[in-house]
């Protein structure tokens, strides 16, 4: 006698208006079938899960002068909020290369895009960190009109336990944006030494108690996101929002170290020139002190230099409307350059 073949097994029910984990949030996650409830998150103020709202869309559009025909790089394609708006500009005739060095997100945003209907003639996303700008557009004999970068990570990798970026759910201590390079986080932290960490903590995050933590840290086997939280809270004596924002100083400040994000973001910003037409121009959207002070400096070098004809007047931010939609808007800062 046949037996009736399997049933495949039933996805677990969507628990409650507003479930915590994000492996059950995945009507968030597929806003195909589910758009109402990614409308009602949005409306709330808050990111959907795997996604990312983009931010200060209007004004780095503004900052880029862009227009039909243009050709430009959106260095951290990311979810390609940016890139989309970018491309309906340009059109007809633009092209848009979009760089990220995130292979687990790049096809994804690549199938977006060209569901969007943007072919290959107007868009070509490259797996490459933005510091490789200058070899990409070498390599296609290309000078750009304008090139954008929003820096930092994304909602969907600090959204994602596997990812190992926050501290607000367990999971693997990564951070890396390319998992398939370098160390993740945890092995980093077992690796380093104490005056290094110290250095990282105060140089990545003006981390005050860089010394103390750097000892109680460096070379600890710490496996997980809560692991390192609580190994955190445990070396200070504070109250909790002190504590709180510790924590976030810690994990920011190992986050841009086993990226290398500053690493990268200075190579980026002296081959910047070299990548743009004359009259060019590059806007960057920076989240935290560390990677605006770099755009700044750099900025004001190059038009002092003669290298840039004009750079924005202090920094843009987003509207109070902005900020209360979207909270992660709040840190970002806007400076844009134009090419002499």
């Amino acid at each position: 006698m046949n037996e009736d073949p399997p049933r495949p097994p039933r996805r677990k029910r969507y628990a409650g208006k507003n479930p915590r984990r994000f492996e059950d949030k995945y009507k968030e996650r597929d806003p195909a079938r589910y758009g109402e409830t990614v409308a009602k998150v949005l409306a709330s103020g808050k990111t959907p899960a795997g996604s990312h709202v983009p931010i200060m869309v209007a004004e780095c559009i503004d900052a880029l002068l862009l227009r039909p025909g243009m050709n430009g790089v959106d260095c951290t394609l990311g979810y390609g909020g940016h890139a989309r708006r970018i491309l309906e500009v340009i059109r007809p005739g633009g092209f848009l290369l979009g760089l990220d060095q995130d292979p687990l997100e790049l096809p994804k945003t690549e199938n977006r895009l060209r569901d969007a209907g943007f072919g290959p003639e107007a868009f070509e996303a490259v797996r490459s960190n933005y510091a490789g700008i200058t070899k990409v557009l070498g390599q296609r004999g290309m000078l750009a009109d304008f090139v954008f970068a929003d820096l930092g990570c994304s909602s969907m990798q600090f959204d994602d336990p596997s990812r190992g970026f926050s501290f607000k759910h367990e999971g693997p201590l990564d951070m890396r944006m390319n998992p398939n390079r370098g160390l993740s986080a945890a092995e980093w932290l077992r690796r380093v030494p104490p005056h290094d960490l110290a250095d990282v903590l105060r140089e990545h995050s003006d981390e005050p108690r860089a010394e103390s933590l750097a000892a109680a840290l460096a070379g600890k086997s710490l496996a997980t996101t809560t692991a390192l939280a609580g190994a955190v809270r445990a070396a200070v004596v504070a109250d909790e929002e002190t504590i709180d924002l510790t924590v976030r100083r810690v994990f920011q400040a190992v986050r841009i170290a086993v990226n290398e994000e500053f690493t990268a973001l200075d190579m980026f910003l002296r081959a910047l020139p070299v990548c743009l037409k004359p009259g060019a121009r590059v806007a960057i959207l920076t989240f935290h002190s560390g990677e605006d002070r770099r755009v700044k400096k750099a900025f004001k070098l190059g038009l002092a230099d003669g290298v840039y004809s004009a750079i924005s007047d202090g920094v843009i931010t987003a509207s109070p409307e902005e900020r209360r939609m979207n909270p992660r808007s709040s840190p970002a800062k806007l400076r844009w350059a134009q090419r002499a």
